[in-house]
């Protein structure tokens, strides 16, 4: 019985201790999530760099193209997610968007947030380069029929979201603040 209770304190100090090793790991790795929200640039060159890699190593090792297209269907919900606004006119009550030229400006509020977006499709692209070294998932299949099936996918579904933004006139995408230029000032000596 004191063999038992002392190996009980044992494993209930161990628990202990993998579970604040972990919460210091949670933390850490939350900030510096939060600290590279700011860095748009450099979390899309990592982003970029990550798909380069993976796009060598399938190439490379010529296979795993189920998870190159499941990959790609992931990443297309997650493109489409992004470029819907976050209330669907058709079907929630919600801010309208404005459908004439002397409604009030409303901003375009995304369904997805770019960092929401970009930190998913990173994880994406991260467990499927992982998923590449094990031999377990690589499933012999003709990758053309795959493709093809996904461009048709990626037509259809983009086809269907212009029609939405045309229909509800919005645009997911702006290059920033409008700057309108006053009367040029002279030089005044």
């Amino acid at each position: 019985i004191l063999v038992f209770l002392i190996l009980r304190l044992y494993k209930m100090e161990s628990d202990a201790s993998f579970d604040r090793f972990r919460q210091l790991y949670m933390m850490r790795y939350q900030q510096l999530l939060d600290r590279s929200t700011r860095l748009i640039m450099p979390r899309w060159i990592a982003w970029s760099i990550a798909v380069l890699l993976y796009i060598i190593r399938v190439w490379w090792i010529q296979g795993f193209y189920i998870i190159s297209y499941a990959l790609g269907i992931y990443n297309l919900n997650l493109v489409l997610g992004f470029i819907t606004p976050q209330f669907n006119p058709e079907t929630e009550d919600g801010p309208e968007l404005p459908t004439k030229a002397d409604e009030e400006f409303k901003p375009f509020v995304r369904r997805l947030p770019e960092f929401k977006f970009w930190y998913s499709s990173f994880k994406s692209f991260v467990i499927g380069f992982m998923l590449t070294m094990t031999r377990l998932v690589d499933i012999p299949v003709y990758w053309p029929i795959l493709f093809c099936y996904w461009c048709v996918l990626v037509f259809i579904t983009m086809r269907r979201q212009i029609k939405h933004m045309i229909k509800y006139k919005y645009v997911p995408f702006s290059t920033g603040k409008k700057v309108y230029a006053g009367k040029a000032r002279k030089n005044v000596k």
